[in-house]
């Protein structure tokens, strides 16, 4: 069995279930239903915004009205037709998301009733989606975004201080608009919830500036004081809140997911039992400080390996979520490597044990690298190289060591993003 050609195999099955060529046409109107509307405006945010962007032109009428702008990640555009495709930064906002930004947020409030909004939503968006209030400038976003996400803060509450600091997202695009919404979501949040992805721009938000206030407290950010300002303002009363649940405007916006982690899980286990071994998917929401989570995993794998409890060789143990990385050092690699390196140390000695992590949108972390791969024999290819792996583990280095090794999983951009794809692949000793 060739296992690293497996491993790679079902990491290209999880990217394949969310490529939005093959998903997003499904979720959108019929040909009779799109000319029932006057304009049809397609918008959009995310790694996968350029693809998202393709396939509905692919899927409209020629004869149908249809134009738009989407933004998505530096060398994750596309060339389409009819739907302009801007470029910007991730994962720190930068005055080309904002310039795109504004316009979008111009040309919906252009839109009358009889007109559609197609908006295109997903991971990556609430930093390619950054139109600041016009008390922070963008520089003065960018810094907070970098200290939150240095801070090891989960994305959910990173976004709800991104919500309160936007003028566009937090439900405030589906706001600005009087045109019927239709948001197609790939999700890359735990849970999938319509309010984080993206920082949700058409769907309600159930937090406050006070939740953002706490955000900053919890993970002891220091904001520039213009954010701060702007944000305890809004705890005062005295700018408005974001849209909640129960607001009437929602009644004309649609929410359609079109892609989610548990489907690609889903897809990556079929090709698993496909070749013979048991999947066993352990949920889309695993979530934690990387290293604490390749800790757990650890100790579940040795007890299989010991005692076929809870499940019996050959098993692949499945999961997805984004893990957090608490800044310490100065290295290089992102939470997957992390993780991997983490694991690696863990299970070292462990017969018959292999892993995969790589994030489906292609990126591990602001590297170029979507992963890395850990076999039977990475810390004893480690030591044979002179890498110090708690060293470089301690200097968050990961992408060294890998490097290093070989075992760096690169693809390039898949343009989409369904969140991280772990499988700890367990063997009988004999099939390594």
């Amino acid at each position: 069995m060739d296992v690293r050609r497996l491993l790679l195999d079902s990491f290209r099955a999880a990217v394949g279930a969310a490529d939005p060529l093959r998903i997003v046409a499904p979720a959108l109107p019929d040909a009779a239903s799109i000319r029932h509307f006057g304009r049809t405006l397609a918008v959009g945010a995310g790694k996968a915004a350029a693809s998202m962007a393709l396939a509905v032109e692919r899927h409209w009428p020629a004869d149908a009205p249809l134009d738009g702008l989407v933004v998505t990640r530096y060398a994750h555009g596309l060339p389409c037709a009819r739907i302009e495709v801007v470029e910007a930064g991730h994962p720190l906002p930068d005055e080309a998301g904002e310039r795109a930004a504004a316009r979008i947020f111009e040309r919906a409030g252009a839109l009358g009733d009889d007109d559609l909004l197609v908006a295109l939503v997903s991971g990556g968006g609430s930093s390619l989606l950054s139109l600041p209030v016009e008390s922070v400038r963008i520089s003065e976003l960018e810094a907070v975004t970098r200290a939150l996400l240095a801070s090891g803060a989960p994305i959910q509450e990173i976004n709800v201080v991104r919500k309160h600091l936007s003028r566009i997202q937090g439900g405030r695009l589906a706001q600005r608009t009087r045109a019927r919404v239709l948001a197609l979501m790939i999700s890359d949040v735990a849970g999938d919830d319509p309010s984080s992805i993206a920082s949700g721009p058409c769907a309600p938000d159930p937090s406050a500036y006070a939740d953002a206030l706490e955000v900053l407290a919890r993970w002891r950010v220091t904001a520039p004081a213009s954010v701060r300002a702007h944000l305890e303002r809004g705890a005062r009363g005295e700018i408005d809140e974001t849209p909640k649940p129960g607001d009437p405007l929602f009644a004309r916006v649609e929410e359609r997911m079109v892609a989610t982690a548990h489907r690609s899980l889903e897809a990556a286990a079929a090709l698993f039992a496909q070749s013979g071994i048991r999947p066993v998917v352990l949920g889309d929401t695993v979530t934690g400080e990387a290293r604490d989570v390749a800790q757990v995993m650890a100790a579940v794998a040795r007890e299989i390996v010991r005692y076929d409890q809870p499940f019996a060789r050959p098993v692949a143990l499945i999961s997805g979520g984004e893990c957090t990385v608490t800044i310490r050092g100065r290295g290089r690699g992102g939470r997957c490597s992390e993780f991997l390196l983490a694991l690696a140390r863990e299970l070292d000695g462990v017969p018959g044990a292999w892993a995969i992590a790589a994030d489906t949108d292609g990126i591990d972390g602001s590297e170029s690298n979507a992963g890395a791969i850990v076999a039977p024999d990475t810390m004893a290819r480690a030591a044979a190289a002179g890498l110090d792996a708690r060293a470089l583990l301690d200097d968050n280095d990961a992408w060294t060591f890998f490097d290093a090794l070989g075992d760096l999983v690169t693809t390039g951009p898949t343009r989409t993003n369904v969140n991280d794809y772990r499988a700890l692949l367990l063997l009988p000793a004999r099939a390594d």
